[in-house]
C-alpha cells in the first residue's frame, strides 16, 4: 500500500495490480520499454516523481522504442475513432477549414514519406494553423534532428496523459 500522504489518484495508480497498471500506462504511451520502466519504479510518492520517471524513460528509448510509441498516434487531423484522448488532443484541427485539413493531409503524407512515421506533435491547445506551420518547418529537418524533436514531443504528450490518468483516478 502507498503512503496516506500520496495524492489519492496517484495512490490508486500505485495500487493497481501490474496488468492493470501496464494497460493504463500503455494507453498513455505505446512503447513497451517506456511502460516497463515506469512500472518498475512504482510506487511514486508524488506526481513530480512520476513525471521525472517518464522523462527518464523517454530519454532512454532507442529508435525501435520510439517507433513503437509513434505507432500509437494517429496522423494530425485524423484522430482515432472512438478515442477520446486522441480527439481531445487534436481539438485544434476539429474546426479547421476543409482547405487546411486537405493541406494537413498532404503535409502528413510528405512527412511520412520522408521520415517513415507520422508527424508527431503535442497538439493539446494548438490550432490547426500552428500544427500546419510546425510540420512545414520540421519537414526540412535531418532525420536525427527530427527523431530528437519527436522524443521531446512524446515526452510532453506523456506528461499530459499521465496527469490526466492520475486526475481521472482521483475522481474514480
Amino acid at each position: 500500500m502507498t503512503s496516506t500522504s500520496t495524492p489519492p489518484g496517484l495512490a490508486r495508480f500505485n495500487d493497481l495490480d501490474e496488468p492493470e497498471a501496464f494497460a493504463a500506462l500503455h494507453e498513455t504511451c505505446a512503447s513497451t520499454a517506456w511502460v516497463r520502466r515506469l512500472l518498475v519504479a512504482r510506487p511514486y510518492a508524488t506526481s513530480t516523481d512520476l513525471y521525472a520517471a517518464s522523462d527518464a524513460a523517454m530519454a532512454e528509448l532507442i529508435t525501435a522504442d520510439l517507433e513503437e510509441a509513434m505507432a500509437g498516434h494517429p496522423p494530425i487531423g485524423r484522430p482515432k475513432p472512438g478515442d477520446p484522448a486522441s480527439a481531445r488532443e487534436q481539438r485544434g484541427m476539429a474546426g479547421a477549414s476543409a482547405e487546411l485539413k486537405a493541406e494537413m493531409l498532404e503535409l502528413n503524407l510528405a512527412y511520412q514519406e520522408k521520415f517513415g512515421h507520422v508527424f508527431l506533435i503535442c497538439a493539446t491547445g494548438g490550432t490547426g494553423e500552428q500544427m500546419r506551420d510546425a510540420v512545414r518547418e520540421r519537414i526540412g529537418n535531418a532525420p536525427e534532428r527530427e527523431r530528437e524533436i519527436v522524443r521531446t514531443e512524446l515526452g510532453k504528450i506523456n506528461r499530459i496523459r499521465l496527469a490526466r490518468l492520475v486526475e481521472e483516478d482521483a475522481r474514480a
